[in-house]
């Protein structure tokens, strides 16, 4: 018999471990041209980290020839032996050892280290690989390949929890005003690493080319909440509206560390969402962190967006002093990590509801829930070496000679963080750029008082022609 014969029958019985959910590595040993043993992976299915399919062959075959030492033997593996198996070999004695593929992370028969070819042991086995690698190779890549697929399918089912995350519990989020919506998860994308973002979609999914879609992203300490006054009139006027909660807001996880939080990170994932949605004729619409983060996207993917409502906001380049307001934010923020949210939209928003306040804090129920609203206000790019300082900077240059889209600015005059002084100079950044919609008795969170920035922002963006 070949060696190709027999590591025909390993690949064999490694397919069927496949089926059982173990790696598909199996290994025979073979006595003068007869197989005497066989075995595949069992680690999992056996709950033991030594059950590789090279050890189960090797125990077979010395309690079948009554002698540790298999002198005459030869074993076959579909994969290169690990540190482990190869040491086990040595001591069985066996005669030649033959592999399929190599194992470039862990093989201890050349592609890590050779221990078959160390001087110092007092036996020395015979070796030979890549017999059928091919066919080793792909029986591998088709499990991991499925592993994969199903491992995507799961998350998109469960959404596990991840260890150093908390999750707002259903429950604080039960009978919201004004929130009738349903939800939406996500978390296989990879700059979520297994974290669940939320977001609303709204409206017609298929691709429209006669229909506009509102991407609407969130400041802090609000979430998709902020953007319920505005979406009755959108969907009515058959658009679609998406509105992501941002990774530690929201009905989104929330990882435990304030060190988690970083420009790149929220960006990358609100890139890969936009991407993953396959999103197009994209109205974005920006308030507070959410411009800050959201006047960096439509360069990523300029074909994708077609105009821009923003509201007030900063494109934080770290070439410039920071505003006064948002110095002053950051420095309450620092000396009152735990400020209530509710209390804070009573004082910015006299005319919203206790229910509607209570909402918004629904979010954070504890210090635990809250490391977002500790890290954000120092993630603003203060300096020109600050995460998201370079790529604001190529931003601002894009919106001053790149941008064609359409772009309706909507200033609330009552903003104590980005008042009319810094639209205006914002205003100048953003190419065609009319005259702004003043709001004289909006706040900061100017989507609170929205609904008739809702209908003119309908008027003003015209859905493309069909």
């Amino acid at each position: 018999m070949s060696d190709a014969f027999f590591m025909q029958q390993a690949l064999s019985l490694a397919a069927q471990a496949a089926l059982l959910g173990e790696v598909p590595v199996a290994a025979l040993v073979v006595h003068k041209g007869k197989i005497i043993a066989s075995a595949s992976n069992a680690p999992i299915s056996a709950h033991d980290p030594t059950a590789h399919a090279e050890i189960l062959a090797l125990r077979a075959a010395a309690s079948l020839m009554g002698n540790y030492r298999l002198d005459e033997c030869e074993l076959y593996v579909t994969l290169e032996p690990c540190a482990m198996c190869s040491g086990a070999m040595l001591h069985a004695r066996l005669k030649r050892v033959v592999f399929g593929a190599p194992e470039p992370k862990t093989g201890a028969a050349g592609s890590v280290l050779n221990l078959f070819t160390q001087p110092q042991l007092n036996h020395q086995t015979a070796l030979l690989g890549g017999v059928l690698a091919d066919q080793s190779v792909a029986l591998m890549q088709n499990f991991f390949r499925q592993r994969r697929s199903e491992k995507r399918l799961l998350a998109l089912v469960n959404h596990p929890l991840r260890e150093d995350a908390l999750r707002t519990p259903d429950s604080a989020f039960e009978n919201l005003p004004d929130y009738p919506w349903l939800p939406h998860y996500i978390s296989d994308m990879p700059s979520l690493a297994g974290l669940r973002m939320h977001y609303l979609d709204e409206g017609p999914k298929h691709r429209d080319d006669s229909a506009l879609t509102y991407l609407c992203l969130h400041g802090n300490p609000a979430w998709s909440y902020l953007y319920r006054k505005m979406l009755p009139t959108w969907l009515a006027a058959g658009q679609r509206i998406v509105a992501p909660d941002l990774i530690g807001f929201g009905k989104s996880d929330k990882p435990k560390k304030d060190s988690h939080h970083s420009f790149s990170q929220q960006r990358q994932s609100l890139i890969e969402l936009v991407e993953r949605l396959d999103l197009t004729n994209v109205v974005l619409v920006v308030q507070g962190w959410g411009g800050m983060l959201g006047l960096t996207l439509p360069m990523a993917a300029p074909e994708r967006y077609r105009g821009l409502l923003v509201m007030n906001t900063y494109l934080a380049c770290g070439d410039q002093p920071l505003p006064a307001g948002l110095l002053a934010w950051r420095d309450m923020c620092r000396k009152n990590s735990n400020f209530d949210v509710a209390e804070l939209f009573a004082r910015a928003e006299p005319l919203m509801s206790g229910a509607e306040r209570m909402a918004y804090a629904a979010a954070f129920p504890d210090r635990g829930h809250r490391a977002a609203l500790r890290a954000f206000p120092a993630l603003v790019p203060s300096s020109l070496y600050s995460d998201g300082a370079t790529v604001s900077r190529q931003a601002r240059e894009f919106w001053r000679e790149q941008w064609t889209g359409q772009v309706l600015m909507a200033i609330g005059e009552q903003d104590p963080v980005f008042g009319t002084s810094v639209m205006a100079q914002l205003r100048q950044d953003l190419r065609g750029c009319d005259q702004p919609m003043l709001l004289p008795y909006a706040g900061h969170f100017v989507p609170e008082d929205g609904e008739p920035l809702a209908h003119a922002a309908l008027k003003f963006f015209q859905p493309p022609r069909q």
